[in-house]
């Protein structure tokens, strides 16, 4: 499941379409240049359920498990942490502590730092390993643009969204994703421990 040249022009668009995203500055990155179809080009600013802030190129580095989701979510969101927990549990044992999780609410309005803080521990996620993050209304549009995720708020403030997880590379090019919920998904598990391997 390769970042495919669809994907690629794709990302290019969305890049385009998001009122000029502002690229990560070299103090958030590493010393040799991201790729062009980096996630990490993004500047997107983040402050995790400890409170501490980074910027998602701080991430580079390790194979990267993303998504979005907000904690008011009553379904499908613990849905989503509950198969990212299956798909780890389904590597090696070493494998587990190769690859790390960030999820990034698309509710900054109600997701702060004690609210994310509160869904980490009662779901026993492992920071700093785990992230739950909120960042800012544009940024959260940048981001979901360029990760292919649609969302919209409704009336109720629930929002209805893209429920997919996505694998990026040590430099943050998406290789892999999967729209299955509440299951593990066998093919998207072998690209993972293929990004470790790398």
């Amino acid at each position: 499941m390769k970042i495919s040249t669809f994907f690629a022009a794709r990302f290019v668009l969305a890049c385009a379409c998001v009122a000029a995203p502002t690229f990560a500055t070299s103090a958030h990155v590493a010393t040799t240049a991201l790729p062009g179809d980096s996630v990490y080009q993004l500047d997107v600013p983040l402050v995790d359920q400890d409170g501490r802030r980074l910027h998602l190129a701080d991430r580079r580095g390790k194979p990267q498990l993303i998504s979005m989701f907000y904690t008011s979510c009553q379904y499908v969101c613990p849905l989503i942490i509950d198969t990212l927990q299956k798909t780890e549990h389904a590597l090696a044992a070493a494998d587990c502590t190769r690859v790390e999780v960030t999820l990034v609410s698309f509710d900054p309005a109600t997701d702060t730092p004690p609210a994310l803080k509160k869904v980490a521990d009662e779901r026993h996620v492992l920071s700093p390993r785990w992230l739950l993050t909120r960042t800012e209304a544009p940024q959260v549009r940048k981001l979901a643009a360029v990760l292919g995720i649609q969302y919209r708020e409704l009336q109720n403030h629930d929002f209805n969204h893209t429920s997919v997880l996505i694998l990026l590379d040590a430099d943050g090019r998406i290789v892999a994703r999967t729209d299955k919920i509440g299951e593990v998904d066998p093919r998207f598990v072998a690209e993972i421990e293929r990004a470790i391997a790398r």
